[in-house]
């Protein structure tokens, strides 16, 4: 099998790649940084500089969604690939937002949905969506990590109030199911949601990532008054603060029926925080 991966250096194919390749597949990634010397690398970006492509039995893209979705309308592909993707749950979780950013980021994902799906109706090529919460695991993230580096820096952890429930999900947890929907003709014409093995309110979320920082910390507990004072003072901070008591969670009894994959729970270590490369 001949898999195309889009946005293999990142966090999900940090762990990808190694089990396309322990599969016996051949790879093809293609990266806007790729590393030197590889053949299995080209240089490219969705969604206007992609490189020219052979045949390809699967196309994997790791990528934004809504770069993916215009490229692949516009472009041929030779034979009709599997095309797995990952969207992401604020699709839905953000739909009604009371921050127009965050409604438009829904819009787009929804919008992009629609279209990979409808291109790939029309053409005959299979497609399977993923839908994941908020990744963690390759210590590169833009979400937790920063906020363990900074408060190492600074020896001061915050840990915002929020009842909302959170579900972290393993970007290894990612790549499993993506091999599992490789494999799999039932995972065909499905969107997945994707969450972590275990739900906790964002402030326990938080007090977990603090006790696996791998540093000394004091704990800044960050009272709900100081968040509503915040968020009106910065209109930046106004999304954010007020998800926290929102709940960013998935459902995963589809993902474990047909394809029999169990996400871990988040029980982070200080190695979690570190790149793995």
């Amino acid at each position: 099998m001949t898999v195309l991966v889009i946005g293999g250096s990142g966090q999900i194919g940090q762990f990808l790649l190694p089990r396309l390749a322990d599969a016996s597949a051949d790879i093809l990634a293609v990266s806007r940084r790729p590393p030197p010397a590889d053949p299995r690398w080209l240089a490219g970006a969705l969604p206007d500089a992609m490189p020219e492509l052979p045949a390809v039995d699967a196309v994997i893209s790791l990528g934004p969604l809504d770069h993916l979705a215009p490229w692949l309308s516009a472009t041929r592909l030779a034979g009709t690939p599997h095309v797995i993707a990952t969207s992401s749950m604020s699709a839905e979780t953000k739909r009604d937002s009371d921050v127009p950013e965050e409604r438009e980021l829904s819009r787009r994902l929804r919008d992009a949905e629609t279209t990979l799906i409808a291109t790939c109706a029309s053409r005959g090529m299979p497609w399977t969506l993923f839908r994941p919460t908020l990744i963690y695991g390759a210590g590169v993230d833009k979400s937790l990590t920063p906020i363990v580096q900074a408060a190492l820096r600074r020896r001061v952890f915050p840990i915002p109030a929020g009842r909302g429930q959170r579900q972290p999900v393993h970007a290894e947890d990612i790549a499993a199911a993506i091999m599992a929907a490789l494999g799999s003709p039932f995972a065909r014409g499905h969107t997945f949601p994707i969450g972590g093995g275990e739900r906790m309110s964002a402030a326990e979320m938080f007090r977990r990532v603090r006790r696996s920082a791998g540093g000394p910390t004091l704990p800044a507990p960050i009272p709900r008054l100081a968040l509503d004072l915040a968020a009106l003072v910065s209109p930046a901070m106004r999304g954010p603060i007020r998800r926290l008591d929102s709940d960013l969670i998935a459902d995963n009894r589809e993902l474990e029926r047909v394809l029999g994959v169990h996400p871990r729970p988040f029980q982070p270590g200080p190695e979690t925080w570190r790149p793995t490369r």
